[in-house]
């Protein structure tokens, strides 16, 4: 079964940096386009950032281009997002997910950044 599981979440300062991980497995990850998305306490979801397959194509929201970087390792099957420049309002769970735009797939459990002093 397609499972999705990220990592690297954790509690960083402002002006600081993560690196989120999301291990894929039960599909074919080199064929599919991958998407991060984030939710913050009391708020709706919010999309992140997309990349299709050989990473041709990279897309970010307006609130992280030029902070976020989105990438993938088809040999390790594993999707990144490294996090520059983190503000608190970046705090939230973040999720990868193995599709983009209107498509449907699966999510992961989610990973918990918070960004504070």
């Amino acid at each position: 079964q397609v499972q999705l599981v990220e990592s690297g979440g954790g509690l960083a300062q402002p002006g600081g940096s993560l690196r989120l991980s999301c291990a894929a497995s039960g599909f074919t990850f080199s064929d599919t386009p991958m998407s991060w998305a984030r939710q913050a306490p009391g708020k709706t979801l919010e999309w992140v950032s997309a990349i299709n397959s050989d990473s041709s194509h990279i897309y970010y929201a307006d609130s992280v281009k030029g902070r976020f970087t989105i990438s993938r390792d088809n040999a390790k099957n594993t999707l990144y997002l490294q996090m520059n420049s983190l503000k608190p309002e970046d705090t939230a769970r973040y999720y990868c997910y193995n599709y983009w735009g209107t498509g449907s797939g699966s999510w992961g459990q989610g990973t918990q950044v918070t960004v504070s002093l």
